[in-house]
């Protein structure tokens, strides 16, 4: 069955911020991007670097161990190394709670 988790509040991820979240054992990154929030599988595809220490620009987030790529908002990966996208996850807040759907 689907549902929503709660994971962070609004206050506590500052926009251009990622930070590690775990459901349901599994490690998400969930990123704030000028207000709005994105989640992807934590885990680079390339070599398992942690994609919530990533550098954000714009909706992309670039794996701090190798440099791969890759968009938020589909979890495809637009630079090389890594050659296979990662799960992105449904966000929604309601009223300060982040949610993702899992």
């Amino acid at each position: 069955m689907v549902e929503f988790v709660k994971v962070a509040t609004t206050g506590e991820l500052a926009p251009g911020w990622g930070k590690l979240v775990e459901v349901s054992d599994k490690r998400i990154a969930l990123f704030n991007v000028d207000g709005k929030y994105y989640a992807i599988d934590d885990e680079c595809t390339h070599e398992g670097g942690p994609l919530s220490e990533g550098e954000l620009a714009g909706t992309q987030v670039v794996c701090p161990w190798h440099g791969a790529a890759f968009e938020l908002t589909t979890g495809e990966v637009v630079d090389p190394p890594a050659d296979e996208a990662v799960a992105r996850y449904t966000v929604r807040v309601s009223g300060e709670d982040v949610e993702i759907e899992i």
